[in-house]
Protein backbone atom coordinates (compact mmCIF):
# COMPACT_ATOMS: atom_id res chain seq x y z
CA UNK A 1 0.00 0.00 0.00
CA UNK A 2 2.72 2.51 0.34
CA UNK A 3 5.38 3.36 -1.29
CA UNK A 4 9.04 2.88 0.38
CA UNK A 5 12.38 4.23 -1.18
CA UNK A 6 15.90 5.61 -0.13
CA UNK A 7 16.93 8.46 -2.29
CA UNK A 8 20.46 10.61 -3.43
CA UNK A 9 20.74 13.30 -1.09
CA UNK A 10 22.89 16.48 -2.43
CA UNK A 11 23.56 18.96 0.50
CA UNK A 12 24.59 17.88 3.93
CA UNK A 13 23.32 18.74 7.47
CA UNK A 14 23.28 18.21 11.25
CA UNK A 15 20.03 16.72 12.62
CA UNK A 16 19.87 15.02 16.12
CA UNK A 17 23.62 15.51 16.48
CA UNK A 18 24.03 13.09 13.57
CA UNK A 19 24.96 14.36 9.92
CA UNK A 20 22.26 13.67 7.83
CA UNK A 21 21.38 14.87 3.95
CA UNK A 22 18.83 17.50 3.27
CA UNK A 23 17.28 16.38 0.11
CA UNK A 24 17.18 18.86 -3.93
CA UNK A 25 13.86 19.56 -4.83
CA UNK A 26 12.23 18.03 -7.82
CA UNK A 27 11.66 20.97 -9.97
CA UNK A 28 9.95 18.16 -12.66
CA UNK A 29 8.83 15.49 -10.29
CA UNK A 30 7.19 13.07 -12.88
CA UNK A 31 9.86 13.51 -15.79
CA UNK A 32 7.69 10.89 -17.81
CA UNK A 33 5.69 12.63 -20.63
CA UNK A 34 1.60 11.94 -20.98
CA UNK A 35 1.58 10.15 -24.53
CA UNK A 36 -1.39 9.89 -26.70
CA UNK A 37 -3.57 6.81 -26.17
CA UNK A 38 -4.85 4.88 -29.05
CA UNK A 39 -8.43 5.47 -28.27
CA UNK A 40 -10.77 8.48 -30.01
CA UNK A 41 -13.76 9.92 -29.31
CA UNK A 42 -16.40 11.48 -30.72
CA UNK A 43 -17.67 14.92 -28.47
CA UNK A 44 -21.29 15.37 -29.81
CA UNK A 45 -23.05 18.84 -28.11
CA UNK A 46 -25.86 17.48 -25.78
CA UNK A 47 -27.46 20.56 -24.31
CA UNK A 48 -26.17 23.74 -23.35
CA UNK A 49 -27.00 25.34 -19.87
CA UNK A 50 -28.92 29.34 -19.54
CA UNK A 51 -26.37 31.66 -18.46
CA UNK A 52 -26.41 32.20 -14.93
CA UNK A 53 -24.56 35.32 -12.96
CA UNK A 54 -22.03 35.57 -10.13
CA UNK A 55 -23.79 37.24 -6.84
CA UNK A 56 -20.37 39.02 -6.44
CA UNK A 57 -17.10 39.97 -8.58
CA UNK A 58 -14.58 38.55 -5.75
CA UNK A 59 -12.51 36.08 -7.19
CA UNK A 60 -14.21 35.40 -10.01
CA UNK A 61 -13.93 34.60 -14.03
CA UNK A 62 -16.29 34.64 -16.98
CA UNK A 63 -17.89 31.65 -17.31
CA UNK A 64 -20.97 31.00 -18.75
CA UNK A 65 -22.36 28.79 -16.06
CA UNK A 66 -20.83 27.03 -13.28
CA UNK A 67 -21.95 23.80 -14.15
CA UNK A 68 -20.41 21.07 -12.37
CA UNK A 69 -21.77 17.39 -12.86
CA UNK A 70 -24.51 15.90 -14.43
CA UNK A 71 -25.70 12.46 -13.29
CA UNK A 72 -28.90 10.42 -12.98
CA UNK A 73 -31.93 12.30 -11.11
CA UNK A 74 -33.15 10.32 -8.25
CA UNK A 75 -31.36 6.86 -9.59
CA UNK A 76 -33.64 6.78 -12.54
CA UNK A 77 -32.89 6.14 -15.92
CA UNK A 78 -33.65 8.82 -18.80
CA UNK A 79 -34.00 11.90 -16.61
CA UNK A 80 -30.54 14.06 -15.82
CA UNK A 81 -30.03 16.35 -13.03
CA UNK A 82 -26.80 18.95 -13.34
CA UNK A 83 -25.69 21.31 -10.76
CA UNK A 84 -24.79 24.62 -11.07
CA UNK A 85 -22.62 26.07 -8.31
CA UNK A 86 -24.56 29.37 -8.45
CA UNK A 87 -27.26 28.05 -6.73
CA UNK A 88 -29.39 26.03 -9.00
CA UNK A 89 -30.22 22.19 -10.08
CA UNK A 90 -31.46 21.53 -13.53
CA UNK A 91 -33.22 18.71 -15.02
CA UNK A 92 -32.88 16.95 -18.67
CA UNK A 93 -33.15 14.10 -19.85
CA UNK A 94 -31.43 11.41 -22.49
CA UNK A 95 -32.75 13.30 -25.37
CA UNK A 96 -31.22 16.12 -24.65
CA UNK A 97 -34.12 18.12 -23.36
CA UNK A 98 -33.75 22.12 -22.71
CA UNK A 99 -32.81 22.06 -19.37
CA UNK A 100 -35.66 23.31 -16.77
CA UNK A 101 -35.16 24.44 -13.21
CA UNK A 102 -35.76 21.86 -10.56
CA UNK A 103 -34.25 23.85 -7.37
CA UNK A 104 -32.88 26.89 -6.79
CA UNK A 105 -31.39 27.64 -3.92
CA UNK A 106 -31.10 31.13 -4.30
CA UNK A 107 -34.66 31.65 -3.74
CA UNK A 108 -35.04 28.61 -0.66
CA UNK A 109 -34.20 30.31 2.95
CA UNK A 110 -31.23 28.22 3.80
CA UNK A 111 -28.30 31.05 4.14
CA UNK A 112 -27.06 30.10 0.34
CA UNK A 113 -24.16 32.48 -0.22
CA UNK A 114 -21.44 32.18 -2.81
CA UNK A 115 -20.14 36.08 -2.74
CA UNK A 116 -16.56 35.50 -1.53
CA UNK A 117 -15.40 33.13 -3.93
CA UNK A 118 -17.36 32.32 -6.69
CA UNK A 119 -15.32 30.81 -8.66
CA UNK A 120 -15.22 27.47 -5.91
CA UNK A 121 -18.50 27.96 -3.49
CA UNK A 122 -22.03 27.30 -4.02
CA UNK A 123 -23.94 24.59 -4.48
CA UNK A 124 -21.17 21.93 -5.34
CA UNK A 125 -22.89 18.62 -4.63
CA UNK A 126 -26.09 16.76 -4.85
CA UNK A 127 -26.88 12.88 -4.09
CA UNK A 128 -30.26 10.91 -4.08
CA UNK A 129 -31.11 8.25 -1.43
CA UNK A 130 -31.19 4.95 -2.87
CA UNK A 131 -34.84 4.75 -1.65
CA UNK A 132 -35.78 8.01 -3.67
CA UNK A 133 -38.37 6.37 -5.65
CA UNK A 134 -39.27 3.62 -3.35
CA UNK A 135 -42.77 4.43 -2.20
CA UNK A 136 -43.01 3.46 1.66
CA UNK A 137 -39.23 3.24 2.47
CA UNK A 138 -37.57 5.81 5.09
CA UNK A 139 -35.61 7.57 1.73
CA UNK A 140 -38.24 8.17 -0.45
CA UNK A 141 -38.41 11.39 -1.50
CA UNK A 142 -35.03 12.59 -0.41
CA UNK A 143 -32.11 13.88 -1.60
CA UNK A 144 -28.73 15.78 -0.17
CA UNK A 145 -26.74 18.99 -1.45
CA UNK A 146 -23.81 20.38 -0.46
CA UNK A 147 -23.09 24.21 -0.09
CA UNK A 148 -22.19 27.59 1.00
CA UNK A 149 -24.04 29.38 4.10
CA UNK A 150 -23.13 32.37 5.58
CA UNK A 151 -21.98 31.67 8.94
CA UNK A 152 -24.88 33.24 10.88
CA UNK A 153 -27.32 30.88 8.89
CA UNK A 154 -27.06 28.24 11.52
CA UNK A 155 -24.75 26.90 13.91
CA UNK A 156 -21.81 24.12 12.92
CA UNK A 157 -20.88 20.87 14.05
CA UNK A 158 -17.71 21.77 14.02
CA UNK A 159 -15.27 24.64 13.56
CA UNK A 160 -18.48 27.25 14.59
CA UNK A 161 -15.15 29.53 15.86
CA UNK A 162 -13.19 29.30 12.93
CA UNK A 163 -16.06 30.53 9.92
CA UNK A 164 -14.55 34.20 9.28
CA UNK A 165 -15.56 33.39 5.50
CA UNK A 166 -18.59 31.09 5.30
CA UNK A 167 -19.84 27.63 6.65
CA UNK A 168 -20.05 24.60 4.05
CA UNK A 169 -24.04 22.38 4.80
CA UNK A 170 -25.43 19.42 3.89
CA UNK A 171 -28.83 19.95 3.94
CA UNK A 172 -31.93 17.00 2.95
CA UNK A 173 -34.53 17.76 1.29
CA UNK A 174 -37.82 15.64 0.99
CA UNK A 175 -39.76 15.75 -2.52
CA UNK A 176 -43.62 15.32 -1.85
CA UNK A 177 -43.62 13.80 -5.41
CA UNK A 178 -40.17 12.27 -6.75
CA UNK A 179 -41.29 12.29 -9.76
CA UNK A 180 -42.00 16.30 -10.16
CA UNK A 181 -40.48 18.09 -12.74
CA UNK A 182 -40.37 21.04 -9.89
CA UNK A 183 -39.40 20.24 -6.61
CA UNK A 184 -41.81 20.82 -3.73
CA UNK A 185 -41.34 19.65 -0.55
CA UNK A 186 -39.27 20.06 3.11
CA UNK A 187 -36.01 20.04 3.77
CA UNK A 188 -33.88 20.09 7.26
CA UNK A 189 -30.20 20.96 7.63
CA UNK A 190 -27.94 17.94 8.12
CA UNK A 191 -24.09 19.00 8.78
CA UNK A 192 -22.40 21.92 8.85
CA UNK A 193 -18.75 23.06 9.17
CA UNK A 194 -17.26 26.60 9.93
CA UNK A 195 -14.90 27.66 7.11
CA UNK A 196 -11.66 30.16 7.93
CA UNK A 197 -11.77 30.92 3.70
CA UNK A 198 -13.26 30.91 0.74
CA UNK A 199 -11.69 28.31 -1.08
CA UNK A 200 -11.22 24.53 -0.24
CA UNK A 201 -14.88 23.88 0.78
CA UNK A 202 -17.42 20.94 0.81
CA UNK A 203 -17.14 19.21 -2.38
CA UNK A 204 -19.01 15.73 -3.95
CA UNK A 205 -21.59 13.76 -2.11
CA UNK A 206 -22.89 10.38 -3.29
CA UNK A 207 -23.93 7.07 -1.89
CA UNK A 208 -22.49 4.19 -2.91
CA UNK A 209 -24.46 3.12 -6.21
CA UNK A 210 -23.35 -0.52 -5.67
CA UNK A 211 -23.97 -0.93 -1.82
CA UNK A 212 -26.74 -3.81 -1.55
CA UNK A 213 -29.47 -3.48 0.56
CA UNK A 214 -28.65 -4.67 3.87
CA UNK A 215 -24.85 -3.80 3.74
CA UNK A 216 -23.05 -1.56 5.85
CA UNK A 217 -23.30 0.99 3.34
CA UNK A 218 -26.37 0.75 2.04
CA UNK A 219 -28.13 4.28 2.77
CA UNK A 220 -24.41 5.97 3.68
CA UNK A 221 -23.88 9.50 2.50
CA UNK A 222 -19.81 10.09 1.95
CA UNK A 223 -19.36 13.85 1.30
CA UNK A 224 -15.45 15.07 1.02
CA UNK A 225 -13.76 18.41 2.55
CA UNK A 226 -11.13 20.02 1.78
CA UNK A 227 -8.36 21.54 3.45
CA UNK A 228 -10.50 25.36 4.50
CA UNK A 229 -8.26 26.90 1.95
CA UNK A 230 -5.96 29.66 1.38
CA UNK A 231 -2.41 27.44 0.26
CA UNK A 232 -0.47 24.77 2.27
CA UNK A 233 -2.77 24.36 5.18
CA UNK A 234 -2.24 26.73 7.44
CA UNK A 235 -4.18 25.26 10.11
CA UNK A 236 -2.78 22.01 9.60
CA UNK A 237 -6.12 20.19 8.87
CA UNK A 238 -4.31 17.94 7.27
CA UNK A 239 -3.11 15.43 9.64
CA UNK A 240 -5.66 16.45 11.95
CA UNK A 241 -8.53 13.81 13.15
CA UNK A 242 -10.28 16.62 15.05
CA UNK A 243 -12.23 18.02 11.99
CA UNK A 244 -13.62 17.13 9.05
CA UNK A 245 -11.72 19.45 6.55
CA UNK A 246 -9.31 17.67 4.57
CA UNK A 247 -11.35 14.56 5.00
CA UNK A 248 -14.15 12.41 3.07
CA UNK A 249 -16.51 11.78 5.38
CA UNK A 250 -19.18 9.12 5.83
CA UNK A 251 -22.53 9.45 7.92
CA UNK A 252 -26.03 7.88 7.87
CA UNK A 253 -28.30 10.75 7.27
CA UNK A 254 -31.31 9.29 8.17
CA UNK A 255 -30.70 7.75 11.43
CA UNK A 256 -31.92 11.28 13.19
CA UNK A 257 -31.38 11.12 16.84
CA UNK A 258 -33.08 13.85 19.75
CA UNK A 259 -29.04 15.60 19.99
CA UNK A 260 -27.72 14.72 16.37
CA UNK A 261 -29.32 15.17 13.10
CA UNK A 262 -27.71 12.15 11.53
CA UNK A 263 -25.70 8.98 13.05
CA UNK A 264 -22.44 7.26 12.63
CA UNK A 265 -22.14 4.12 10.87
CA UNK A 266 -20.87 1.77 13.40
CA UNK A 267 -17.60 0.44 11.06
CA UNK A 268 -15.98 4.09 10.50
CA UNK A 269 -12.93 3.69 11.04
CA UNK A 270 -12.45 5.99 13.96
CA UNK A 271 -15.35 5.61 15.93
CA UNK A 272 -13.66 4.94 18.88
CA UNK A 273 -10.52 7.22 18.33
CA UNK A 274 -10.47 9.00 21.88
CA UNK A 275 -10.02 12.59 19.69
CA UNK A 276 -10.92 12.20 16.59
CA UNK A 277 -14.35 12.99 14.49
CA UNK A 278 -16.22 10.07 14.76
CA UNK A 279 -17.62 10.93 10.85
CA UNK A 280 -14.33 10.58 9.16
CA UNK A 281 -13.68 7.80 6.88
CA UNK A 282 -10.48 9.03 5.60
CA UNK A 283 -7.78 11.89 6.07
CA UNK A 284 -4.99 13.73 4.60
CA UNK A 285 -6.66 15.23 1.47
CA UNK A 286 -5.64 19.00 0.23
CA UNK A 287 -9.26 19.24 -1.62
CA UNK A 288 -10.48 15.96 -3.22
CA UNK A 289 -13.40 17.75 -5.23
CA UNK A 290 -14.90 14.31 -6.56
CA UNK A 291 -14.99 10.30 -5.93
CA UNK A 292 -16.65 7.70 -7.29
CA UNK A 293 -17.15 3.95 -7.43
CA UNK A 294 -16.84 1.18 -10.03
CA UNK A 295 -19.32 -1.84 -10.18
CA UNK A 296 -16.89 -3.90 -8.19
CA UNK A 297 -16.89 -1.41 -5.31
CA UNK A 298 -13.43 0.71 -5.58
CA UNK A 299 -13.71 4.14 -4.67
CA UNK A 300 -11.06 6.51 -6.58
CA UNK A 301 -10.38 9.89 -5.89
CA UNK A 302 -9.11 12.30 -7.27
CA UNK A 303 -6.87 15.14 -5.46
CA UNK A 304 -5.94 18.57 -6.53
CA UNK A 305 -2.54 19.99 -5.68
CA UNK A 306 -0.95 22.68 -4.60
CA UNK A 307 1.87 23.67 -6.67
CA UNK A 308 3.29 20.76 -8.21
CA UNK A 309 1.33 17.45 -8.36
CA UNK A 310 -2.08 16.15 -9.47
CA UNK A 311 -3.06 12.72 -7.73
CA UNK A 312 -5.63 9.35 -8.40
CA UNK A 313 -5.94 7.80 -5.17
CA UNK A 314 -8.02 4.63 -4.11
CA UNK A 315 -10.30 4.84 -0.77
CA UNK A 316 -9.66 2.63 1.62
CA UNK A 317 -11.51 3.23 5.05
CA UNK A 318 -8.60 4.92 7.77
CA UNK A 319 -6.34 6.19 5.11
CA UNK A 320 -3.88 8.66 5.70
CA UNK A 321 -3.20 10.14 2.20
CA UNK A 322 0.20 12.64 3.57
CA UNK A 323 -1.22 16.45 3.06
CA UNK A 324 0.38 18.41 3.83
CA UNK A 325 3.62 16.53 4.34
CA UNK A 326 3.18 14.71 0.91
CA UNK A 327 1.98 15.75 -2.51
CA UNK A 328 1.75 13.13 -5.03
CA UNK A 329 4.43 10.15 -4.05
CA UNK A 330 6.41 13.71 -3.04
CA UNK A 331 7.41 14.83 0.26
CA UNK A 332 6.47 18.59 0.59
CA UNK A 333 8.56 21.12 2.14
CA UNK A 334 6.52 20.49 5.50
CA UNK A 335 7.97 16.80 5.44
CA UNK A 336 12.09 17.67 5.08
CA UNK A 337 13.74 19.75 7.02
CA UNK A 338 14.49 23.44 5.73
CA UNK A 339 12.27 22.86 2.64
CA UNK A 340 10.96 25.47 0.65
CA UNK A 341 7.33 25.80 0.69
CA UNK A 342 5.93 24.92 -3.23
CA UNK A 343 8.36 22.55 -3.38
CA UNK A 344 8.74 18.79 -3.44
CA UNK A 345 11.65 16.54 -2.20
CA UNK A 346 11.94 12.34 -2.50
CA UNK A 347 10.47 10.33 -0.43
CA UNK A 348 12.62 9.91 3.05
CA UNK A 349 13.65 6.20 3.98
CA UNK A 350 11.68 6.34 6.62
CA UNK A 351 8.12 7.00 6.06
CA UNK A 352 5.31 6.32 8.40
CA UNK A 353 2.81 4.70 6.29
CA UNK A 354 0.70 6.93 4.24
CA UNK A 355 -1.38 5.57 1.67
CA UNK A 356 0.12 6.64 -1.96
CA UNK A 357 -1.60 7.39 -5.30
CA UNK A 358 -2.62 5.13 -8.34
CA UNK A 359 -1.85 7.89 -11.00
CA UNK A 360 -0.09 11.41 -11.02
CA UNK A 361 1.23 14.04 -12.97
CA UNK A 362 3.13 17.06 -12.58
CA UNK A 363 1.88 20.59 -13.58
CA UNK A 364 4.08 20.62 -16.78
CA UNK A 365 0.88 18.46 -17.93
CA UNK A 366 -2.02 20.24 -16.28
CA UNK A 367 -2.84 22.46 -13.49
CA UNK A 368 -5.79 20.57 -11.15
CA UNK A 369 -7.15 17.23 -11.51
CA UNK A 370 -11.11 17.30 -11.31
CA UNK A 371 -13.74 14.47 -11.41
CA UNK A 372 -13.05 10.77 -13.03
CA UNK A 373 -15.26 7.65 -13.41
CA UNK A 374 -14.61 4.26 -14.45
CA UNK A 375 -15.64 3.88 -18.04
CA UNK A 376 -18.61 1.09 -17.88
CA UNK A 377 -21.04 1.92 -20.62
CA UNK A 378 -21.38 0.12 -24.07
CA UNK A 379 -21.09 3.11 -26.26
CA UNK A 380 -17.40 2.82 -26.52
CA UNK A 381 -15.83 -0.38 -26.13
CA UNK A 382 -12.47 0.26 -26.08
CA UNK A 383 -12.74 2.65 -22.99
CA UNK A 384 -14.48 0.29 -20.84
CA UNK A 385 -12.42 -0.78 -17.49
CA UNK A 386 -10.28 2.76 -18.13
CA UNK A 387 -10.48 5.47 -15.12
CA UNK A 388 -10.86 8.44 -17.44
CA UNK A 389 -10.35 11.64 -15.57
CA UNK A 390 -9.87 15.33 -16.33
CA UNK A 391 -7.30 18.18 -15.81
CA UNK A 392 -9.77 21.36 -15.32
CA UNK A 393 -7.56 24.01 -16.39
CA UNK A 394 -6.00 22.59 -19.24
CA UNK A 395 -9.35 20.75 -20.39
CA UNK A 396 -7.24 17.84 -21.52
CA UNK A 397 -9.39 13.94 -20.91
CA UNK A 398 -6.85 11.42 -19.66
CA UNK A 399 -7.29 7.69 -18.77
CA UNK A 400 -5.46 4.72 -16.94
CA UNK A 401 -6.17 0.72 -16.47
CA UNK A 402 -7.72 -0.21 -13.49
CA UNK A 403 -6.40 -4.16 -13.53
CA UNK A 404 -4.76 -5.19 -10.58
CA UNK A 405 -4.48 -1.96 -8.99
CA UNK A 406 -2.67 -1.35 -5.44
CA UNK A 407 -1.98 1.89 -3.80
CA UNK A 408 1.63 3.41 -4.65
CA UNK A 409 1.88 1.55 -7.75
CA UNK A 410 1.44 3.94 -10.42
CA UNK A 411 -0.25 3.45 -13.44
CA UNK A 412 0.79 4.74 -16.98
CA UNK A 413 -1.57 7.75 -17.92
CA UNK A 414 -2.59 8.07 -21.47
CA UNK A 415 -4.50 10.67 -23.58
CA UNK A 416 -8.02 10.69 -24.56
CA UNK A 417 -8.20 11.75 -27.93
CA UNK A 418 -11.43 13.94 -29.51
CA UNK A 419 -13.32 14.25 -32.00
CA UNK A 420 -15.31 17.34 -33.01
CA UNK A 421 -17.28 16.82 -36.41
CA UNK A 422 -14.73 14.35 -37.43
CA UNK A 423 -11.75 16.51 -36.65
CA UNK A 424 -9.04 15.47 -33.85
CA UNK A 425 -8.25 18.37 -31.54
CA UNK A 426 -7.76 19.23 -28.24
CA UNK A 427 -10.73 20.65 -25.87
CA UNK A 428 -9.07 24.21 -25.16
CA UNK A 429 -9.97 24.79 -29.28
CA UNK A 430 -13.43 24.11 -28.79
CA UNK A 431 -14.34 25.68 -25.33
CA UNK A 432 -12.03 27.90 -23.18
CA UNK A 433 -11.98 31.52 -21.44
CA UNK A 434 -9.58 34.06 -19.72
CA UNK A 435 -8.26 32.29 -16.84
CA UNK A 436 -8.15 34.27 -13.68
CA UNK A 437 -6.04 32.46 -11.48
CA UNK A 438 -3.20 33.05 -14.29
CA UNK A 439 -1.96 33.67 -17.62
CA UNK A 440 -3.97 32.47 -20.29
CA UNK A 441 -6.93 30.39 -21.34
CA UNK A 442 -8.88 27.81 -18.84
CA UNK A 443 -11.08 25.32 -19.85
CA UNK A 444 -12.79 24.79 -16.91
CA UNK A 445 -13.83 21.03 -17.51
CA UNK A 446 -15.92 18.74 -15.51
CA UNK A 447 -16.99 14.74 -16.45
CA UNK A 448 -20.31 13.52 -15.40
CA UNK A 449 -22.05 10.18 -16.25
CA UNK A 450 -25.66 8.98 -16.98
CA UNK A 451 -27.29 5.57 -15.34
CA UNK A 452 -25.83 3.34 -18.21
CA UNK A 453 -22.51 4.88 -17.40
CA UNK A 454 -21.72 6.84 -20.69
CA UNK A 455 -19.73 9.89 -20.12
CA UNK A 456 -20.11 13.54 -20.47
CA UNK A 457 -18.24 16.74 -20.29
CA UNK A 458 -19.23 19.85 -18.85
CA UNK A 459 -17.40 22.90 -20.04
CA UNK A 460 -17.91 26.23 -17.74
CA UNK A 461 -16.99 28.91 -20.03
CA UNK A 462 -19.84 27.96 -22.79
CA UNK A 463 -22.22 25.79 -20.09
CA UNK A 464 -22.08 23.34 -22.43
CA UNK A 465 -23.08 19.29 -21.52
CA UNK A 466 -21.29 17.12 -24.41
CA UNK A 467 -21.21 13.66 -24.11
CA UNK A 468 -19.07 11.07 -25.57
CA UNK A 469 -19.49 8.72 -28.10
CA UNK A 470 -17.71 6.17 -31.04
CA UNK A 471 -15.32 7.74 -33.02
CA UNK A 472 -16.55 6.24 -35.68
Amino acid sequence: MQIKQCFAYAVMILVGGQTQAAPEPRVNPVTAMIPLGDIIVAVEDFVQLPQTQDSSSQNTNAAHARIQYIQPFGNTFGKLIINDLRGILYLTDDRASEPRIYLDLRKESVGFDDSMFPNEMGLSGVAFHPEFTSIGKAGFGKFYTAYSATSDSGIADYLDDDAASHESVIREWTAHNPRGLKFSGTSREVFRVGQFAPNHNVGHIAFNPVAEVGSEDYGVLYATFGDGGVANDPREHGQSLASPLSTIIRIKPLAVTKNQAYGIPTDNPFLNHPTAAPEIWVYGLRHAQHYSWDSRGRMFITDIGQNMVEEVNLGIAGANYGWRLREGAFSTAFGVADGEPGRVYPLPADDPGFVYPIAQYDHDEGRAIGSGYVYEGTAIPELVGKFVFADIVDGRIFYIDTDNLLSGQLQTIYELRLSFAGEEQALTAVSSFANSYDDGARVDLRLGTDALGELYILTKGDGWVRRLLPSD
